[in-house]
């Protein structure tokens, strides 16, 4: 009971647009904490955000299961440097499972829950990162397993077979290309307007020169290669965003890369890391002795424990 003395607040009426603006505040309350931001430093409050409160309450409104979509999950970086091996490890298990509590602890705020697509685009752009396909099949099949063995009720995984079956890689790549990516000139305009579209453009290029681990010329002209392929990457990833959004036009448009308040998409962090573009497939995981996980790169996180093994395969390290 409220003191005496004072007057409670009357609470709304369950479905009343009161009531859905504050479920959708509290959902988004929730994902805050984890935000991957490109504006680190300017506030944040659950105002700065109307295009994922109007997506919630699509969801909220009509009391159905919220669904997120997070591109995302592609294939691991070829270069052994960086990480250790071509299939999902502890940081992708450990990722997976934060995305599944999250979605979890949805269901503490509006009673349908929510469920995550985990929508793994490796083949959309396979040939421009240099990764065989065989490998990008059997990263993606992993990831099905673990949510299979870790019971992640709450996730699922959506990629290229699921829309054009088992037609040729190649073809694959063709056909989305040409319904849905943008032309190189209109992304060249935007890079050279647009502060954010260059930031990931410059981010992706530095991605392919630290994930090429043989390139035979030297230091510039794989930068001008880089550059080059940072395009093509940028093309296919438009063209596996607009694809999601045919075959899944309802959702919660999540992002592994840093995004500006008011952006169309929320950037979310999966595991702690310095560099705000680091993920599990670009690196490896370093569990570390106060309990706390780090993603880094293999050659670092090697320098700081030891190997460790599960089901007989490279997982991560473990500091001393």
């Amino acid at each position: 009971m409220p003191p005496v003395g004072t007057i409670a607040a009357p609470v709304p009426p369950a479905g009343s647009p009161e009531q859905v603006e504050r479920t959708c505040a509290a959902v988004l309350e929730l994902l805050l904490p984890h935000r991957r931001a490109a504006d680190p430093d300017d506030p944040a409050p659950v105002a700065a955000f109307p295009d994922q409160l109007r997506q919630l309450a699509s969801f909220v409104a009509v009391g159905d299961p919220i669904v997120f979509t997070l591109p995302g999950f592609p294939c691991k970086s070829p270069n052994p440097a960086k990480v250790l091996g071509h299939l999902p490890d502890e940081g992708e298990r450990l990722s997976l499972g934060f995305l599944d509590e999250l979605c979890a602890a949805v269901r503490e705020i509006h009673a349908p829950g929510a469920r995550m697509v985990i929508c793994s685009d490796g083949h959309i752009f396979g040939d421009l990162v240099r990764v065989p396909d065989d490998h990008i099949d059997a990263y993606s099949d992993e990831l099905k397993d673990v949510i299979r063995r870790e019971q992640l009720r709450h996730l699922s995984v959506f990629d290229l077979r699921d829309v054009l079956g088992d037609l040729p890689h190649d073809e694959k790549r063709a056909l989305v290309h040409a319904r849905y990516a943008p032309t190189v000139d209109q992304l060249r305009a935007e890079i050279r307007s647009d502060v954010d579209a260059e930031r990931l453009y410059c981010g992706i290029t530095r991605f392919l020169v630290d994930d090429t681990a043989d390139f035979p010329g030297t230091r510039s002209a794989l930068q001008r290669e880089c550059r080059r392929r940072a395009y093509g990457v940028i093309q296919r990833s438009r063209a596996w965003g607009d694809l999601i959004a045919d075959h899944h036009p309802r959702s919660v448009r999540l992002s592994i890369h840093p995004q500006r308040r008011g952006a169309a998409k929320f950037g979310i962090n999966l595991l702690d890391s310095h560099d705000a573009w680091t993920t599990p497939w670009h690196s490896c995981v370093l569990h570390r002795a106060d309990g706390s996980w780090e993603l880094l790169k293999r050659e670092l996180a090697e320098q700081s424990g030891r190997l460790v093994l599960r089901d007989g395969r490279p997982s991560h390290y473990e500091a001393g």
